[in-house]
């Protein structure tokens, strides 16, 4: 099926739905275990992972910086 799309539209596909989708599971993730075991370097890193992919989709929709 991804054949006869074309490019533009799997990139679009990618950036409208499942980047945002694994950064909301990486962050659930990390608050689980965050919740569970205390703060660890691996909820540390799921945490900032999601942030990253939130920064990332704010930034492409013209939203400002946040500090």
């Amino acid at each position: 099926m991804w054949l006869f799309l074309t490019r533009r539209f799997r990139t679009w596909i990618l950036l409208t739905f499942i980047v945002p989708l694994a950064s909301g599971l990486l962050r659930k993730l990390g608050q689980t275990l965050e919740r569970r075991n205390g703060p660890t370097s691996v909820s540390n890193g799921l945490l900032k992972a999601g942030a990253l992919g939130d920064r990332t989709r704010d930034r492409l929709r013209g939203g400002r910086k946040r500090r």
